[in-house]
C-alpha cells in the first residue's frame, strides 16, 4: 500500500462503440457468449443483456474458445453504477491474456488501493502510468497489443512477454515487460505454455460489464 500511486488523468466522457477492423475476431457483440466457454469447456454461464454481459458472480472465469498468441485486443468494461466495499472490493475482475497475464479490471475512481491492483495495472507487477478511471457504471475501454513470450526447448524463457495499454485512450502501459505468470502476494516466474492460449475474464464475485470484445492476431517476430 505505500507504493507510489500513478496521478489521476481525467481522460474525458465515455464514448459509443465504433466497428472494429475488417480483419478482426469479434470475441462478444452483444448478443450472446458463443465464442466464450469455462475452463472446462462448458458453456458460458454470465448474463447477456441489453448488449453487454455481465459477471454471474460465482459461476466462474471464462475464457474464448480460440486461441492466440500475439494480439491487439480491444474490450469495453464497467464497474456496477453502485460501488459496493472498498479497495479489491469494488468491481474487481480482470483481463487474463493467453490465461495467465492479467490486466486488472477494478474500480478505481476514487478508490485507493495497492498501485499494482488498480485499474490497467499489470497485476501485482506494474502499475499503470495513471489513473484514468472514468466513475462507477461509466464505459471504460482498453486498447492492448501484446506479445507472446517464448520459450526454449528445455522450458526455459528466452523473451519476455510484453504489453501496451490504452486506458480510455490514455497511454498507461507502455511496452511494459511483464515478469511472469500472475500471481497474487509474490514473485511472478515464467512456467512454460502452448504459443496460443485463451483470451479469459475473471470472475471476482462482482457484476462487472463488458461489451464490444475484439481482437486481431499479429504476427510473430524472431
Amino acid at each position: 500500500m505505500d507504493r507510489p500511486r500513478p496521478p489521476v488523468v481525467d481522460p474525458g466522457p465515455e464514448r459509443a462503440p465504433v466497428p472494429p477492423p475488417s480483419d478482426a475476431v469479434v470475441l462478444f457483440d452483444g448478443k450472446n457468449l458463443d465464442q466464450w466457454q469455462t475452463d472446462s469447456g462448458a458453456p458460458a454461464k454470465w448474463v447477456v443483456r441489453d448488449g453487454y454481459m455481465e459477471v454471474a458472480p460465482g459461476t466462474g472465469a471464462i475464457m474464448t474458445k480460440q486461441r492466440f498468441g500475439s494480439v491487439q485486443l480491444h474490450v469495453e468494461w464497467a464497474t456496477p453504477t453502485t460501488p459496493k466495499g472498498e479497495g479489491q472490493e469494488r468491481g474487481n475482475s480482470g483481463v487474463f491474456l493467453m490465461t495467465h497475464y492479467e490486466i486488472q479490471v477494478l474500480d478505481s475512481y476514487n478508490n485507493p488501493t495497492y498501485a499494482d491492483g488498480q485499474a490497467a495495472a499489470v497485476y501485482g507487477q506494474t502499475p499503470p502510468l495513471a489513473n484514468a478511471c472514468r466513475p462507477p457504471g461509466r464505459w471504460q475501454t482498453y486498447d492492448i497489443v501484446f506479445h507472446r513470450p517464448r520459450f526454449a526447448a528445455d522450458g526455459t524463457a528466452i523473451d519476455s512477454a510484453r504489453v501496451t495499454v490504452l486506458h480510455n485512450g490514455v497511454l498507461v502501459q507502455d511496452h511494459t515487460l511483464i515478469t511472469g505468470w500472475t500471481v497474487h502476494g509474490q514473485r511472478a516466474h515464467y512456467q512454460p505454455h502452448p504459443d496460443r492460449l485463451s483470451l479469459a475474464l475473471q470472475d471476482h464475485g462482482n457484476p462487472v460489464r463488458y461489451r464490444d470484445i475484439w481482437i486481431r492476431e499479429l504476427p510473430e517476430h524472431e
